[in-house]
């Protein structure tokens, strides 16, 4: 098996938006040529592994994965490669499929290349972009659909300066139509699957209603698939066939359109969340005060929620501290399957709210649901700051940590004080 050592320090992060040609020369010059393509690689291990990601970062993956973390690394180049198909631009798509040990971004990680020398996404966070745009202009060019291998050898990999000492496999294809229909389908936020031939005859898009567009003998494959988020590299006698199933962003629901509500709602939504904000206040819930919500519902919580209506994909933050608004959200919050309920408000205000649900029939063990007071101990104290601690908690329980891991707050040093008792 062969890998080449990526023997450069210069770790350059790509992010996910486009990249000019004339400031690409400049990342080619700084990333090494630490690579190289290979006939028709097979991994060291032909087990099948299945992945599930989180919210954007870099973070280590590995073959065990973590049920508790979502994925979202086709809608992160979606607007770029929207913009780019208005313009007609030549657009090629480089996907990971399979990786060995820890890997920057996760199997189903993808990025676009455009003729004109745009790029968008990550593959590898830095390291190997610059060999991969050089793949890409070859299949723009004429070339075959291929895939790639990168890694370190053992003689040199404790001199290269990586991010991670794993391998990962990279396949590089011209964008299709099915492509163009899969970005249709998570814009209006179906669950989806997506099947690759990975010697480039052809693909499958599926849904968990059974309707299926392209090379419906891969259907079978995609069966326990659903609902994600899942990436799969599956050996067939027919050749390797990439897996990936697609669910709708997380949620987060947000009740109370006050003033911490206005920046939690970007921060979010930079992190790949879709955001509700509901208040009956019509001078609070306005598109002056939100303009980037997802949906603006203006009605009280018993009216705007619905417990059914609330999965493991959606997350509480209940903002409003007003006994008219908490109680409503918080009863119907704890008879869902929301992941995650967060309610704002002193210590004081918290043992209020939990004595009011106490009398209306929850359990201590139901009410122990409740993130409250709201947020990490950042230390912060200004609207965007508590918005970030609110955020960071709701991360970091995607993440699977553990509350009682996380930092509590100080005694004495309520943020929450903050706010209106």
């Amino acid at each position: 098996m062969t890998s080449v050592a990526c023997s450069s320090s210069n770790n350059l992060l790509i992010a996910s938006t486009a990249v000019p040609i004339v400031h690409l020369h400049h990342i080619l010059d700084n990333l090494p040529y630490c690579t190289q393509r290979l006939g028709s690689p097979q991994p060291p291990n032909r087990q099948v592994a299945t992945w599930q990601f989180g919210l954007g970062g870099i973070t280590w993956y590995s073959m065990e994965g973590n049920e508790n973390e979502q994925e979202r690394t086709m809608r992160e180049i979606a607007n770029d490669v929207k913009r780019w198909l208005a313009n007609d631009e030549q657009i090629v798509l480089a996907t990971v499929v399979w990786a060995e040990g820890p890997s920057p971004r996760p199997p189903g990680a993808r990025m676009a290349v455009t003729g004109s020398g745009q790029m968008a996404g990550s593959v590898s966070g830095g390291c190997v972009e610059g060999t991969v745009f050089e793949q890409a202009q070859l299949v723009l060019a004429g070339g075959a659909p291929h895939r790639l291998r990168y890694g370190v050898t053992d003689e040199s990999g404790w001199e290269a300066g990586l991010a991670c000492g794993g391998v990962i496999e990279v396949y590089v294809e011209p964008l299709a139509d099915v492509h163009c229909r899969l970005l249709e389908v998570l814009e209006a936020e179906e669950t989806i699957a997506l099947a690759t031939r990975l010697d480039g005859r052809g693909h499958l898009l599926a849904w968990p209603d059974g309707r299926l567009e392209g090379d419906r003998s891969l259907a079978p494959l995609l069966t326990g698939l659903f609902p994600g988020p899942a990436a799969e590299l599956r050996s067939t006698p027919g050749g390797d066939i990439f897996l990936q199933a697609l669910p709708p962003p997380p949620t987060l629901v947000i009740v109370g359109a006050v003033h911490i509500a206005a920046p939690l709602v970007e921060l979010a939504q930079t992190v790949g969340f879709h955001v509700r904000v509901v208040d009956a206040r019509r001078a609070f819930a306005n598109r002056e005060r939100f303009p980037t919500a997802d949906e603006l519902i203006v009605a009280w919580p018993q009216d705007g929620l619905q417990a059914d209506r609330l999965g493991p994909q959606h997350h509480v933050v209940i903002l409003s501290h007003d006994p008219k608004f908490d109680l409503p959200a918080l009863e119907i919050a704890l008879r869902s399957r929301a992941a995650y309920i967060g309610l704002i408000g002193s210590r004081s205000t918290q043992a209020k709210r939990r004595a009011a649900l106490r009398e209306a029939g929850f359990t201590e063990a139901e009410m122990a649901r409740i993130h409250g007071p709201v947020g990490l101990d950042l230390g912060g104290r200004e609207p965007a700051e508590i918005a970030l601690a609110i955020l960071a908690e709701i991360v970091a329980v995607q993440h699977g940590r553990a509350r009682e891991r996380l930092i509590p707050p100080r005694p004495g040093d309520d943020r929450s004080r903050t706010l209106t008792e």
